[in-house]
C-alpha cells in the first residue's frame, strides 16, 4: 500500500500492513518511492502518514480507544 508522507509529500510504500492496521503501533516499516533503486526501509510514525488524496487515516488504525469513544456516544 502507499501513503504519502505529510512532511516531505513523497510517497511512501508500506511494508508491514499489519503494524499499519494495528492501532496499537504507532509506527510502520516502508520506503520512499524515490528514483530508480530501491531505497532502505525507514519507520514511519502514522500520524505522519495520509492518503495520496490528502484523506487521514482511519481513526481505528490509529487510535486504540477509538471504540471507546463510539460507545460513549452511542450510550
Amino acid at each position: 500500500m502507499y501513503l504519502m508522507h505529510k512532511p516531505s509529500g513523497e510517497l511512501v510504500e508500506v511494508l508491514n500492513l499489519d503494524s499499519l492496521f494495528n492501532p496499537y503501533q504507532k509506527d510502520v516499516n516502508g520506503r520512499f518511492l524515490a528514483g530508480d533503486e530501491l531505497q532502505a526501509p525507514a519507520a514511519f510514525v502514522k500520524d505522519d502518514l495520509v492518503f495520496p488524496s490528502g484523506e487521514t487515516l482511519p481513526r481505528c488504525w490509529v487510535n486504540p480507544a477509538y471504540q471507546d469513544k463510539l460507545r460513549a456516544v452511542g450510550g
